[in-house]
């Protein structure tokens, strides 16, 4: 899955909620403004790396056969996946309304901004929840509905109501449910599950902390002022730059276990390699940097963890099509 989120303070006592400010009282929207605003509470940029990740390994589970049963099957997954994470995301936003509104960065939100009521948000969410199910149960597997269910309920139950507000791992193991795409691509082409495919989740699971960690750095006063619990804010930033460098590894470690696996040719090989290399110098320089007095860039390293996962699917679904066993390249 965006993993490729945000949440409520940890108080809930009547006092707490008491001082944080209702959103604004709008007059009768505009049907434009009122579209959009539905748009925006299903994340539609984190929608977009999760459909990167699912739609590739479809091709790759396809051993490249990209015939019109296939490509009925690809439209039906990338449609049926869309609206199942829009509607984690509108869950998500609708349960984290009340820090959406201390933090800067999220308090353009249509339930801050009064645009969207509530209501809205969860009568919205509920329907893109079932539509998807039924989407992927009738024009894909059940295997992949039922794994999308997992996904909704991970995302809404396990982290955001349990995790987010408590723990720093809320990262770690809420990623689960970003890394669901995987399977549920895998799934809606054979109707099974193999190692292939679990070792591709375990990419994007071991990608989240440290593509979301650094980000957690770079507006560690937002969740400090929102009381939500990153690494960032309850650590520090040596210790998210050690943790993002590890992880880091780890990912790139697990991307070369697909090649023997799948197996994979040339194309994958030589991307999970360049463009791993990149991303283990950019966490290196962040950790660099971090354990010096002086000023920390941490979106190059979140921008870095975006084109890297990206390239690593790309790859994924390329190689397929136009495999070169590697054995082909030496004498």
């Amino acid at each position: 899955m965006q993993h490729p989120a945000r949440s409520a303070p940890a108080s809930t006592s009547p006092e707490a909620v008491d001082v944080v400010p209702e959103a604004p009282q709008l007059g009768r929207i505009g049907f434009r403004r009122k579209t959009l605003a539905y748009i925006a509470l299903t994340k539609p940029r984190v929608v977009e790396l999760l459909l990167v990740t699912t739609a590739p390994v479809m091709v790759l589970a396809a051993q490249g056969h990209l015939d019109l049963r296939f490509l009925g099957l690809l439209i039906a997954t990338l449609v049926g996946g869309t609206l199942s994470a829009g509607s984690a995301n509108a869950f998500n936003c609708y349960i984290d309304r009340d820090i959406d509104r201390v933090m800067k960065r999220t308090r353009k939100r249509p339930l801050v901004t009064g645009e969207l009521s509530p209501r809205e948000a969860l009568v919205f969410a509920w329907t893109l929840a079932v539509v998807s199910t039924v989407v992927l149960a009738v024009f894909t597997t059940w295997l992949a509905a039922a794994l999308s269910v997992a996904a909704i309920f991970f995302y809404v139950v396990i982290y955001t109501l349990i995790l987010k507000r408590r723990t720093p791992q809320n990262i770690v193991w809420g990623g689960i449910a970003g890394c669901m795409p995987v399977l549920i691509g895998w799934a809606a082409v054979t109707g099974d599950l193999s190692w292939v495919p679990i070792i591709l989740f375990g990419i994007v699971f071991l990608w989240t902390p440290p593509h979301y960690w650094p980000l957690s750095m770079r507006y560690r006063e937002d969740y400090a002022a929102a009381e939500v619990p990153m690494l960032a804010v309850v650590r520090g930033r040596t210790a998210v730059g050690l943790q993002v460098v590890l992880y880091a590894w780890a990912t790139v470690v697990c991307s070369l276990l697909v090649i023997p696996l799948a197996p994979m040719g040339v194309v994958y090989t030589v991307l999970a390699v360049l463009s791993g290399a990149w991303f283990l110098i950019e966490s290196h320089r962040l950790y660099a940097a971090a354990i010096r007095p002086g000023e920390v860039k941490p979106m190059r390293v979140f921008h870095a963890s975006i084109t890297y996962l990206t390239l690593v699917f790309i790859a994924v679904g390329v190689d397929p099509l136009v495999f070169v066993p590697i054995p082909a390249l030496l004498p």
